[in-house]
This record gives C-alpha cells, sequence and structure tokens, in this order.
C-alpha cells in the first residue's frame, strides 16, 4: 500500500491516466493481469508452500474482496457498484456464499434450551414416503 501511495504522488509520466498500465503504458487487460498474478503467486509459493494447494485467480481475489467487504459491514449496494454489477441482486451471490453469516443467522434463530440433533423420521412418516 505504501509504494502505490507514492507511485500517485508521482507525477504524471504519460498523458493517460490508467493506474496500472501494461508494459506499453496503456491500459492492463484481464489477461495481462492475471498473468502478473501467476507470475507473483509462483513466487510466493516459494516461500508459502501452502499456497501451491490453492487456485488463486483473479475472479477468486475479486470474490474474497466483495467477502471482506461484506463481513466488514460494508452495504451489498455499494458493493454492488464497486464490482460494477449491473443490479444489488447480483451482489446476492455474496450473501448467499457468506458461511460467517449464515452461522450467525441461524445462532439468533436457535431456541435457547433446545437440544440440537438431526432429525430422525417415525417409521409412519417413512412407510408413507415409501409408498408416493
Amino acid at each position: 500500500m505504501a509504494v502505490l501511495k507514492a507511485w500517485l504522488r508521482e507525477p504524471a509520466r504519460h498523458s493517460t491516466e490508467v493506474l496500472f498500465p501494461n508494459a506499453r503504458g496503456g491500459r492492463l487487460s484481464p489477461d495481462g493481469f492475471a498473468d502478473l498474478l501467476a507470475k507473483h503467486v509462483a513466487l510466493a509459493c516459494q516461500s508459502c508452500p501452502p499456497l501451491r494447494k490453492k487456485h488463486v485467480t483473479p475472479h477468486v481475489l475479486r470474490h474474497s474482496m466483495a467477502m471482506g467487504l461484506l463481513q466488514a459491514g460494508v452495504d451489498r449496494a455499494v458493493i454492488a457498484l464497486w464490482l460494477g454489477h449491473e443490479s444489488v441482486e447480483t451482489t446476492q451471490i455474496y450473501l448467499d456464499a457468506n458461511l460467517a453469516l449464515k452461522e450467525d443467522a441461524l445462532k439468533k434463530t436457535s431456541p435457547v434450551n433446545a437440544s440440537v440433533g438431526r432429525f430422525k423420521p417415525d417409521d409412519q412418516l417413512l412407510s408413507f414416503l415409501r409408498n408416493l
């Protein structure tokens, strides 16, 4: 972050306002970003071998960032705008995928003095289901 802040304070080198330029000074393409990411993940694997077992892609980074914002309490409308989603409903997948949010919601709905267990149907219900 410190390097990025210092870079942003530097005077503009070209007429372009591209934050992350490619080798020619133009806009970095999605493929260019994926190549850079793969290069840096390979380098990081040298000092962090467990990273080799991880699937790190631009989409994974995007999804992780959205989940982090969601867990930090950022409104999903803001996340949708930041991600460039056409609809706030598209961002709903992050809510659906967030296990921590699901666990918190379940904790709020569980009866205080109830025992936790699995439902076991009685013989009458099983018989009914078998005859369907």
